[in-house]
C-alpha cells in the first residue's frame, strides 16, 4: 500500500471513529437510569463488559470494512479484548494513539450500556502484549543501572498503561519507582534504596 493511500485509509478510519465517539457520547448522557439496574457479581459484569465491548468493535471494524477476529477474556481485575487478524496497523496508529482512542470509545460503549465505569482493556494485533514485553526489559535495564550507579533512573515519557507496566516490573526486581512530570511528559523515575 502506498504512502498516500495509507493516509486515506488513516483518514477515513480517523473521520469513522471521531463519529463513533460523537454518537457514544450523545448517547452516555441517555444512560443515566442505567446505574440503578442490578450489578450482579464482578465476573459476570467483566464478561459483559467483554461482549458489549466485542459487539460495538465488530460494528466498528464493519463500518471501517476492516476483517479482524474478536477474542475477549478476563485478566486480573478487568475485561480483555483483543482484534486479530488481517493487517490493522492503522487501528494502533502512531505509538499505539488510535488505540488509545478506540479504547476510550469502547469504554465509553461500556459505560453506556452498563451505568459502570469500566477497565477494559483493548489490544490490536498483539501491539500491547508486544509493547509490554518491551517495557518489561526496559524496567530491568533500568533496575540493573539504577543498582550499579547508586542513582535514580529516569525513562522517557509514557502512557498510564506504559508506566504501570513498569511499575510492576520495578516492583518484581525490588526496587521502587515513581511517576514524575504532568502529561503529556509524565515519565517513571526508578529509586535506589
Amino acid at each position: 500500500m502506498s504512502a498516500g493511500a495509507e493516509s486515506g485509509v488513516d483518514a477515513q478510519v480517523s473521520e469513522q471513529v471521531n463519529d463513533q465517539g460523537d454518537q457514544v457520547e450523545d448517547q452516555v448522557e441517555e444512560t443515566d437510569d442505567a446505574a440503578d439496574q442490578p450489578r450482579g457479581d464482578r465476573a459476570s459484569l467483566l464478561e459483559r463488559e467483554g461482549d458489549i465491548a466485542a459487539d460495538y468493535l465488530e460494528e466498528l471494524l464493519d463500518i471501517a470494512d476492516l476483517d479482524g477476529d474478536l477474542d475477549m477474556d478476563v485478566e486480573g481485575d478487568r475485561a480483555a479484548v483483543s482484534i486479530v487478524g488481517a493487517d490493522l496497523r492503522q487501528l494502533v496508529g502512531r505509538n499505539g494513539e488510535v488505540l488509545e482512542a478506540l479504547q476510550e470509545l469502547t469504554r465509553l460503549a461500556v459505560y453506556r450500556e452498563t451505568g459502570e465505569r469500566s477497565r477494559l482493556m483493548l489490544d490490536i494485533s498483539g501491539h500491547r502484549a508486544e509493547r509490554r514485553a518491551a517495557l518489561v526489559e526496559q524496567a530491568n535495564d533500568a533496575v540493573e543501572r539504577a543498582r550499579a550507579e547508586g542513582q535514580p533512573v529516569s525513562l522517557e515519557p509514557m502512557t498510564p498503561f506504559e508506566r504501570k507496566v513498569v511499575h510492576d516490573a520495578v516492583a518484581a526486581a525490588g526496587l521502587r519507582s515513581e511517576s514524575e512530570g504532568v502529561e503529556p511528559r509524565r515519565h517513571v523515575v526508578v529509586l535506589v534504596d
